[in-house]
């Protein structure tokens, strides 16, 4: 049994910091809501008060947290040094590739084994336990940081060194909202032609235009029976969240002088969509837009 603190317990957190628990491992569970904290103790995890009391002790601390800022600060000031400095430190949050170097600078310097390990699949992944692990770390901290993460974890991959972890997830997000983005556009675009979304899907998912948002993420209600158009797109990744994600290829595509123009317009049709109220939907729903039904949501 594993000594765990797990700090920040929201939609994706929280099934991650259950799943830990499933697996024998004590959690110290701590998150600003009451209700998280609620259903932490219901999943086998240990409410605490604060930061401090969740690390004290710890062999492992996780953080998934909302952005870059609350990262730095929660590490700085509230986890390294107040951690045993033998304890592992795994960064989970999607932020922007220079926070989590400058986060794995300062737990190095103060004597910590450090990994960014952004996750990619979703709530549905988070809770069952399925996520695919993007990892940032020293090479000779990597087997340790595999098996902290197997409870949570379908497959867990090294990136790099610090920041890689961000990196691919970041790439490999903004890729997503771009392929999203083509499938609804080409099943808007097929109903419109008289040819049933449905059938669309049979031809799709086994031709060249295959890909994960047709063959596991459908937005067409109907063919993946798991998918959040199936259920008014609510829960799976929201919106807001795809949005946050393609800010951060945007900034890190302007400090590096790439050219991302199809990433650009992602990020601007998500915001439109962002702002007409539908933030907490399924990234998937951006299909009723193009569809012109986005009032129907």
């Amino acid at each position: 049994m594993t000594k765990i603190a797990f700090i920040g317990l929201g939609n994706m957190g929280g099934g991650m910091a259950a799943n830990q628990a499933k697996a024998g491992h004590a959690v110290a569970a701590f998150d600003l809501s009451p209700s998280a904290l609620e259903r932490a103790a219901s999943q086998g995890c240990t409410p605490v008060g604060s930061v401090a009391e969740a690390v004290k002790d710890a062999e492992v601390v996780i953080t998934m947290l909302p952005a870059g800022p609350h990262v730095l600060s929660v590490y700085s000031e509230q986890i390294i040094g107040v951690a045993p400095a033998s304890a592992l430190l795994l960064d989970c949050s999607t932020i922007d590739v220079e926070t989590a170097r400058k986060v794995a600078g300062l737990a190095k310097a103060a004597g910590y084994a450090f990994a960014d390990a952004p996750v990619s699949g979703g709530t549905a992944a988070a809770d069952a336990g399925t996520l695919a692990f993007m990892v940032g770390s020293d090479e000779g901290d990597f087997a340790r940081v595999e098996t902290a993460l197997e409870p949570m974890s379908r497959i867990t991959i090294r990136a790099g060194e610090h920041g890689a972890g961000q990196a691919a997830k970041i790439c490999n997000n903004m890729l997503l909202g771009i392929s999203m983005l083509g499938t609804c556009e080409a099943i808007a675009l097929a109903e419109k032609l008289g040819l049933d979304p449905e059938r669309f899907f049979e031809i799709a998912s086994k031709s060249s235009g295959q890909c994960w948002s047709v063959s596991s993420y459908y937005p067409w209600p109907g063919p993946v029976p798991t998918a959040p158009s199936n259920r008014g797109y609510q829960g799976g990744f929201a919106t807001a969240m795809m949005l946050k994600d393609l800010k951060l290829a945007q900034d890190a595509a302007a400090k590096s002088g790439a050219s991302t123009p199809m990433g650009a317009q992602a990020e601007a049709l998500y915001a439109l969509f962002d702002g007409m109220g539908h933030g907490g939907r399924d990234f998937s729903a951006m299909l009723q837009l193009l569809r012109g039904q986005a009032g129907e949501l």
